[in-house]
C-alpha cells in the first residue's frame, strides 16, 4: 500500500512591513496621547472649581461655611469638631459634654469641615439613619462659636 505524500512546502514566514503599517502605529499612538491630555485638562478644570472646599452657592468664610435652605428643619449640635469618625461612618465629629456616648458624627457633601477640627463650632444638618453611630449628621453649614 502506497502512503500518500502528506507533506508540504513549507513557506516561508513574511516578514513584518514597519513602513506599511507606521501610519496607523503614530495615528493610534497619537489618539491615546490626546485621550489623556483632554482627561488631564478636564480633571485640572474641575479641580480648580471645587477649590472653595464647598458647594455652588454656599457661603466660605473663615468663620462659617454652607447654607441653609429657609423652607427645611435642621437639626444643630454644638462642640469641639475632631478628626475621624466612628467603624466608617462620618469623617468627623463633635466632642459635646457627657462623653462618647453623647458625640455627634459628622459627614458632609456641601462643605469641607477639615478648616475647623479643634474648634468649637455649632452646626445645622439633617439626622441620618447609622448603625453605629448614636447620632450620625449631613451637615449644611456650620460656624465658629469661640
Amino acid at each position: 500500500m502506497e502512503m500518500p505524500n502528506v507533506m508540504q512546502p513549507v513557506q516561508a514566514v513574511k516578514k513584518f512591513d514597519f513602513k506599511k503599517y507606521w501610519p496607523y502605529v503614530l495615528g493610534s499612538f497619537l489618539v491615546v496621547l490626546a485621550g489623556i491630555g483632554t482627561a488631564w485638562l478636564i480633571n485640572a478644570k474641575f479641580l480648580n472649581k471645587g477649590a472653595t472646599g464647598a458647594a455652588p452657592g454656599a457661603k466660605v468664610s473663615a468663620n462659617e461655611a454652607g447654607i441653609l435652605n429657609p423652607s427645611f428643619d435642621y437639626d444643630e449640635a454644638e462642640g469641639i469638631l475632631k478628626d475621624g469618625g466612628i467603624n466608617g461612618e462620618g469623617t468627623h465629629h463633635l466632642e459635646r459634654d457627657g462623653g462618647p456616648s453623647k458625640y455627634v458624627y459628622l459627614a458632609s457633601s456641601v462643605i469641607d469641615l477639615q478648616s475647623f477640627v479643634d474648634k468649637k463650632v455649632q452646626v445645622w444638618g439633617e439626622t441620618q439613619a447609622a448603625k453605629k453611630a448614636g447620632w450620625f449628621m449631613d451637615v449644611a453649614k456650620i460656624k465658629l462659636v469661640e
